[in-house]
């Protein structure tokens, strides 16, 4: 008599994909990205490491991962912000919400920070953080297309060139936030509501 072989319930393998990115999130957080092994990892998560290297092959792919994730949830955030089609500043100010959110306790632009040095010197790190930014650029886009379609803009607007100017607002907030501990959102959007109103 044949015995049907249990099934790995998809939760389970969520759950357990997600026990690993979160043990690697630690790591980072704790020894840095360039300092972190795969065996650092494994021990983390406690699991084995036939169990690891079934879900992510390399430690590149955990990092794919990771910058998937809180992309995509940015990009989901700037979606629903694209769809009340409000003024520039306003869309930045709602944007800047989930930056916030990201550099706070559990957020991820710590780890984002040195996804970005890295990237300076490790080409699978760069093209990952390419891939992913390029994609956040591309999210950002809608809100300039809304301010040409309601007149904010001129019809005759460079889209691409003032996304690429307004999509470096969000680093820009980011980076000073996390190397300085300043400027706080509601000072850093003031600042930019007397530049775009002059």
């Amino acid at each position: 008599m044949l015995w049907d072989v249990p099934r790995v319930s998809e939760e389970h393998l969520n759950a357990r994909r997600e026990q690993i990115l979160d043990a690697a999130r630690a790591c980072f957080v704790a020894k840095g990205l360039h300092s972190t092994s795969m065996q650092d990892l494994i021990k983390e998560a406690g699991l084995s490491v036939g169990a690891v290297y079934r879900y992510f092959k390399s430690k590149d792919e955990i990092i794919a991962a990771i910058a998937e994730t809180v992309t995509g949830g940015i990009m989901q955030h700037i979606e629903t912000v694209a769809a009340q089609r409000l003024p520039l500043a306003e869309s930045m100010d709602a944007v800047l919400v989930a930056i916030e959110i990201q550099m706070g306790p559990g957020g991820h632009l710590p780890i984002a920070l040195q996804v970005w040095a890295e990237a300076a010197i490790d080409p699978a790190i760069a093209a990952i953080a390419k891939d992913r930014y390029v994609k956040l650029r591309g999210a950002l886009q809608l809100l300039v297309e809304n301010a040409v379609d309601s007149g904010e803009l001129p019809e005759d607007t460079d889209v691409a060139a003032v996304t690429s100017a307004y999509y470096s607002l969000v680093p820009g907030f980011a980076l000073q936030r996390m190397l300085t501990g300043t400027p706080d959102k509601d000072s850093y959007m003031r600042g930019l509501r007397l530049l775009i109103n002059r």
